[in-house]
């Protein structure tokens, strides 16, 4: 593979080689990682250039049928939209469903469009483990919007806070119990809150649930200082309530910037991502050097000789004494 020509097939929008070269950096063999860093050190001065912006909400409530709907709109308005599905895997298996790309049709047969879905890995968060270097592939490519649909699950979904400018949750009409959560977990972090499925009769009770978390978010402390969230009603099917979303987007757009506060949030995470990596790589490297000591430590757990917290801690100990012994040896 001659990483040179990749990379300029992908600047030119090819949509081939977008595809290779986010299955390069998805790899986890130490080879395509190797290529997949060199390829994107040619692109970084092509990157941070679009809107990030992440979707979450549970199962059920219309993800993949309001990011149709969208980005469609966005197409008209002359953006060009890369969407990162992120599917969940099979702990089991390995395999994940990636069935976004048949549930967006129109988005799937533009020029201007890319959906990439891509499995989680299991990864805590619900955005796989690479999605930060994917969307550097798409920034390349000239997409302009990157849309990061997650999983739907729960609490973990606070990951996505990490890899978009702007955070959407998308939520169903519900009442009653189905709302004690507006004062933690995901919604913390929203910073537009959809109501979708406003049609077949549904209507009325969409918008008895987005006063009702009008009325949650008025109590409690904006996240931003140029920020309020925003809650508003849409029908993802018939594209109804677009364009205060589109409207409450582009203010966000501009508040942020001019604030600082989206700067500042893109640098947290460069540093979040910075030490993920880190952690990653460390976890490795001892894996590698201590295997001996970890499944010494596996068996003593198994007879209930000791326990995880007692070995981690011994292994660390007897290493970093050994590694001290070794350091004082050569001075």
């Amino acid at each position: 593979m001659i990483i040179s020509e990749l990379k300029d097939n992908l600047v030119k929008g090819d949509r081939r080689a977008i595809a290779q070269a986010m299955t390069l950096v998805e790899s986890s063999r130490p080879e395509h990682q190797h290529n997949a860093q060199a390829l994107l050190a040619m692109i970084l001065p092509l990157t941070e250039k679009s809107f990030r912006i992440g979707i979450s909400g549970a199962p059920g409530v219309g993800k993949s049928t309001f990011i149709e709907s969208f980005g469609r709109d966005l197409l008209q308005k002359g953006h060009r939209v890369a969407v990162l599905a992120i599917d969940p895997s099979s702990t089991l298996s390995k395999g994940s469903i990636l069935a976004d790309k048949t549930r967006m049709v129109t988005l799937s047969q533009s020029p201007d469009a890319f959906i990439r879905p891509s499995p989680s890995g299991g990864i805590l968060g619900g955005t796989a483990q690479r999605t930060t270097d994917v969307i550097r592939i798409a920034e390349a490519a000239g997409f302009d919007i990157i849309l990061i649909e997650t999983v739907g699950v729960g609490q973990s979904e606070l990951a996505v806070y990490d890899l978009s400018d702007m955070v959407l949750l998308l939520l169903g009409p519900a009442l009653g119990d189905e709302l004690q959560g507006i004062k933690k977990g995901i919604v913390e972090i929203a910073d537009l809150i959809v109501i979708n499925k406003a049609d077949s009769g549904l209507e009325e009770r969409c918008l008895q649930t987005a006063q009702a978390y009008r009325g949650a978010l008025e109590m409690s402390r904006p996240r931003l200082q140029s920020w309020t969230p925003k809650v508003e009603v849409i029908s993802a099917i018939e594209s109804k309530g677009f364009q205060a979303l589109f409207k409450d987007i582009e203010d966000y757009k501009v508040v942020t910037q001019t604030s600082g506060e989206w700067q500042t949030r893109r640098q947290s995470q460069a540093q979040h991502w910075l030490e993920e990596e880190m952690k990653a790589l460390l976890w490795q490297k001892i894996q590698t050097a201590w295997d001996a000591e970890i499944q010494k430590s596996l068996t003593l757990i198994k007879d209930k000789k000791s326990t995880p917290s007692q070995e981690a801690q011994r292994i660390i100990c007897e290493n970093e004494g050994a590694h001290s012994s070794m350091k004082s040896n050569t001075v």
